[in-house]
């Protein structure tokens, strides 16, 4: 397995991308694309991007600008990004793993955001399926209990106090989400301030991007996840209207494990567990289909 890492330049080469891409030790039988989680680096991916490549695929990892590498040295004061342009960086990715192995199946494994953002894709013909983990629409009364507790602090006091303050919202020092561009945090907050979330906050061009998906969508959904509900899976699935899809609920004890939770895919412990069975799933994405009353199907 051979690591490389290259910056990768979006909007016309205004912005750049730090992108890290992980090879198999023969020819790739696939590509896939990991979206991260909001204000999660891409190196916390790294041990399951590895063993993928050990399992005879290419995997790309990166950085959503004004974020983890893709942000450099600069201060996100007055740093103009918002979550469209985050959409355009994950599709800078895509666009370069599909030239890179055109032949091959494209898959994508979001994290949380990363399976939300799929849905503004402008070219989602280029994907060949989505496996969400641990993802659901964000919407605050879907929120997980002990979240929803504490959440509208966040949303109505936090967020637009210490953004006006600092010009962008410095989550590190919060010890909340990460550093996010002001653009990025406030359009977030009038996603999770909306029942239908970033389809009832941007309106009906934002339904008719969900709805040119045609990739299948298999949502796995962590029986102890803090923040996402099995209700919040349920929702965010249900905007990918005309796509296959399909959720699967996991529950610790299934893989004989105290803890998985919003974070712990990606644990090495599951190595021999959860990732393995991922890989299986997505070599059987082409398989699922949406039952005849267009309602994602759950399984336990």
């Amino acid at each position: 397995m051979e690591q490389t890492q290259q910056q990768l330049p979006v909007d016309g080469g205004a912005q750049q991308l730090a992108v890290r891409r992980y090879e198999p030790a023969g020819a790739p039988r696939a590509s896939i694309v990991i979206g991260g989680a909001m204000g999660v680096r891409q190196s916390f991916y790294e041990a399951f991007a590895r063993w993928l490549a050990g399992q005879g695929l290419r995997v790309w990892t990166f950085d959503y600008r004004g974020s983890g590498d893709s942000r450099g040295a600069a201060s996100l004061r007055g740093f103009e990004a918002d979550l469209f342009d985050w959409a355009r960086d994950y599709e800078a990715v895509i666009d370069a793993a599909k030239a890179a192995l055109p032949a091959q199946p494209l898959y994508l494994l979001g994290h949380s955001l990363g399976a939300q953002l799929p849905g503004f894709l402008q070219r989602p013909e280029q994907v060949d399926g989505l496996v969400s983990i641990a993802a659901g629409s964000g919407y605050w009364r879907e929120n997980a209990p002990r979240l929803k507790r504490s959440i509208l602090y966040f949303w109505f006091v936090l967020v637009p106090l210490v953004t006006r303050l600092c010009g962008y919202f410095p989550g590190r020092k919060l010890r909340k989400v990460g550093d996010l561009p002001r653009g990025v945090i406030l359009q977030w907050r009038r996603w999770c301030l909306n029942p239908r979330y970033s389809v009832g906050a941007e309106g009906e061009l934002a339904q008719k991007s969900y709805s040119r998906v045609r990739f299948p969508v298999l949502a796995l959904s962590m029986t102890d996840d803090e923040l996402m509900t099995l209700a919040g899976t349920h929702s965010l699935v249900s905007f990918y209207d005309q796509a296959p899809r399909a959720i699967e609920r996991i529950a610790p004890a299934d893989v004989q494990a105290r803890r998985i939770g919003h974070f712990g895919f990606f644990r090495e412990q599951f190595s021999q567990s959860l990732w393995p069975a991922t890989v299986d799933k997505l070599h059987r994405l082409g398989a699922l289909t949406s039952p005849a009353a267009g309602v994602p199907h759950t399984t336990a």
